[in-house]
């Protein structure tokens, strides 16, 4: 692997980032009032407030996102425990659906890119939401030509006798875990750190066995925006990050067990031969709603674990802050003003 090939892979990484800012930025400016409407009205009812988060996670395309929100409406007092634990459960599937996007085997960057650019420079007042839909569309098109890119840099790795026994090593389950998470914990992005795990698997230098205990640590990994958004928060904003981080461990150490003793990654493999990206991307789908559904029925249990690991203080019930603002809504400003009114 060449010096060409690192800043390839380091710039195809780039570009993917870019890529999910600008189409998170560009959906949160045109539905970011909807998500505040649909959370208010929604996370009274665990299940509805399932389908809010799922739904919000879906459009936003990241699960760190909706759950800084989560940490900022709990400290701000605009939501509970309670009602957030629901949403955690939605997002936690709704993020499954950016690596569904990235299995597709269509290159289609690049017309996603020109679409974004025609509907940016559409002229007239009447066409504004279109033109919103503009910067979604280009950093759709961004994400997927880093992936692309990060792709043909880390071709030339199959041939290395060096990186074959790097990952012989990952074949043991905790190490592999541990990768995963620290790998999404570095970036602080799933979407990420699981794209690139479907181009290595993509180019034939990963098993589906290794990759699954990878994906699994993922899932940890991405629990580490909102626990990086809770210095100076509450006790109720920093359960909240308790929860998520509960959810995607206990869903971790079950599955690894599982992967252990079954041959979960023939079944994959069976369920959609020759597609690895696919194959991974299911993969992340069975682990999160299979979680949700295990640990649905002790949804009031995890919240009182988390009520346990985060003990309140008198203290923080003393702290002067504003009433249903906090500034880690500034994350997604759209909602940020709506409550300034």
């Amino acid at each position: 692997m060449t010096l060409m090939n690192v800043i390839a892979l380091v710039g195809g990484l780039g570009l993917f980032l870019f890529g999910m800012k600008v189409m998170t930025d560009g959906l949160e400016k045109t539905a970011g009032a909807g998500m505040r409407r649909i959370l208010e009205k929604l996370t009274h009812n665990r299940l509805l407030a399932m389908l809010a988060g799922f739904a919000i996670t879906a459009l936003v395309q990241s699960s760190s996102a909706t759950t800084v929100m989560l940490v900022g409406f709990t400290n701000a007092g605009i939501m509970t425990l309670r009602q957030a634990v629901g949403v955690i459960f939605g997002a936690n599937i709704g993020k499954t659906v950016t690596s569904l996007l990235l299995s597709v085997e269509i290159d289609f960057g690049a017309i996603l890119c020109a679409l974004g650019l025609l509907l940016l420079n559409i002229p007239g007042k009447r066409f504004r939401k279109a033109r919103n839909v503009g910067p979604v569309l280009m950093g759709l098109g961004i994400l997927f030509v880093g992936m692309e890119m990060m792709g043909d840099a880390m071709a030339p790795l199959g041939e290395s006798d060096g990186f074959r026994q790097v990952l012989l090593g990952i074949s043991n389950p905790l190490i592999g875990v541990l990768i995963g998470a620290g790998i999404t914990a570095i970036l602080q992005s799933s979407a990420a750190s699981i794209g690139i795990l479907q181009v290595l698997a993509a180019d034939g230098l990963i098993p589906l066995r290794t990759s699954l205990f990878i994906l699994f640590g993922q899932n940890i990994g991405t629990c580490i925006t909102a626990i990086l958004a809770c210095p100076g928060t509450n006790a109720a904003a920093k359960r909240t990050a308790a929860v998520h981080l509960l959810f995607n461990v206990i869903g971790a150490v079950l599955f690894t067990i599982l992967a252990c003793v079954l041959p979960m990654a023939s079944w994959v493999e069976a369920l959609v031969p020759g597609s690895p990206k696919l194959q991974i991307a299911i993969a992340h789908v069975a682990f999160n709603v299979a979680t949700t559904l295990v640990l649905l029925p002790f949804a009031n249990l995890l919240e009182k674990l988390a009520c346990r690991l985060v003990p309140d203080r008198e203290s923080e019930d003393a702290e002067m802050r504003l009433a249903y603002f906090d500034r880690r809504l500034m994350k997604t400003p759209t909602i940020a003003a709506a409550q300034l009114f």
